[in-house]
């Protein structure tokens, strides 16, 4: 008898016995064999092993008379811990599916030190891939309930084939049981809000050159979205801290999660008001549609942040401030339109820039939807090629 064998039946006995794991294993080929059994062993009918009752205190014992060949041979433990199970809709799907193994390893088991920050649909960690080295930011999405898996595979859907240099790209993805994740490219720099108003965490003071190209890029992320990509994709959710910022400061626009699609040249249909306050066009409590023009309001928000250095609503400010869009609006009307600009900036930076940012996030906030530009127009005007019309009553 071979020490392999013994070490087999030994390893099987034991997880027999602890009847505290589902070990699955099943052999019914027993029967057919002339095995040497102990103690409470016996084969079945059916061909199976029975090494103990139900009892704790009772054990039999039974060895194979021929060798048994192993191959990477673990404790089930372990297989079933980074066990995945590949459903139907995913086997024609694009993006990259990652082990879980990989993914667990990548974020030091997915620990508090790691954790990047939190958004509405879970949690962010970066991650170093073991085998590449390359680094991540994993999304582990809330799935405490069906919804939450329905969110998933949306954005899964949505932005799994999206490819600009100005959206953050999507690498893969990773299901197990009930963990849904998603890797995107990590951006060292974090969020565009956290340099813009955390001054308490960060050195970090972004420049009015890097703003500007900043701008630039999130503008050029929509027009892809919303004309040049094969469907119309509203994002929704358009604001400095869905912005995310590479090793150079390069703007990305990312968190797909409340993107709606519909096809060009299509009404898209009604559906709810989600969204952050501040950042909703009026008109969607009305309509109840989301059409590129609510992005458009919220690139006017976004615009107002990056030169103000403010948020579009402060608790804490006066009355007369508390709405940023309202308190430029009032500055503009009283021709003192520069006085809203982020004091961080002090006189650094280029007028005529900033003034073309701050009337075209007075374009762009527009209560009447069509008087708002769209974000080709947009692009026009932020690269000089044509100058934005004159600003009436925005009221």
């Amino acid at each position: 008898m071979s020490f392999k064998v013994v070490l087999f039946f030994l390893l099987l006995e034991g997880f027999v016995a602890s009847q505290q794991e589902d070990v699955g294993f099943t052999y019914n080929g027993f029967r057919e064999v002339n095995m040497s059994l102990d103690g409470l062993s016996q084969i079945t009918e059916n061909g199976l092993l029975m090494l103990a009752n139900n009892s704790l205190q009772r054990l039999g014992h039974a060895f194979y008379p021929y060798p048994v060949h192993f191959k990477n041979f673990s404790t089930v433990k372990r297989k079933r811990k980074f066990a995945e199970v590949l459903e139907d809709w995913e086997l024609d799907y694009g993006p990259y599916r990652f082990k879980y193994k990989d993914l667990y390893i990548a974020t030091k088991g997915f620990k508090k030190m790691e954790l990047l920050g939190t958004g509405g649909f879970g949690m962010v960690y970066r991650g170093v891939l073991p085998k590449s080295k390359t680094e991540v930011a994993v999304k582990r999405v809330s799935h405490n309930s069906k919804q939450g898996e329905r969110e998933f595979i949306a954005e899964l859907i949505r932005i799994g084939k999206l490819r600009h240099r100005s959206i953050v790209t999507l690498l893969g993805y990773c299901r197990r049981k009930e963990e849904l994740l998603l890797v995107y490219d990590f951006m060292s720099n974090g969020s565009l809000d956290k340099l813009l108003f955390d001054q308490t965490t960060t050195k970090t003071m972004l420049s009015w050159c890097q703003r500007f190209r900043i701008i630039k890029s999130v503008a050029a992320a929509l027009l892809y979205l919303h004309e040049e990509w094969e469907q119309v994709v509203v994002h929704r959710d358009v604001k400095a801290s869905n912005v995310l910022l590479d090793k150079e400061l390069n703007g990305r626009l990312g968190d797909f999660g409340l993107a709606r699609l519909h096809d060009h040249g299509t009404d898209p249909q009604t559906t709810h008001v989600v969204g952050t306050i501040g950042y909703l066009a009026p008109e969607l409590c009305r309509t109840g549609k989301a059409n590129p023009s609510v992005d458009v309001f919220a690139f006017g928000a976004f615009l107002f942040e990056v030169a103000c250095g403010r948020r579009p609503i402060e608790h804490e400010a006066s009355e007369e401030c508390m709405v940023l869009v309202d308190w430029v609006i009032s500055c503009w009307s009283r021709g003192k339109i520069l006085d809203t600009v982020d004091p961080k900036l002090g006189k650094n930076y280029e007028v005529e820039e900033m003034e073309l940012v701050l009337k075209l996030g007075l374009l762009c906030s527009h209560s009447i939807p069509t008087e708002r530009p769209n974000m080709r127009q947009v692009i026009r005007y932020l690269e000089g090629e044509v100058t934005p019309p004159e600003l009436t009553c925005l009221v």
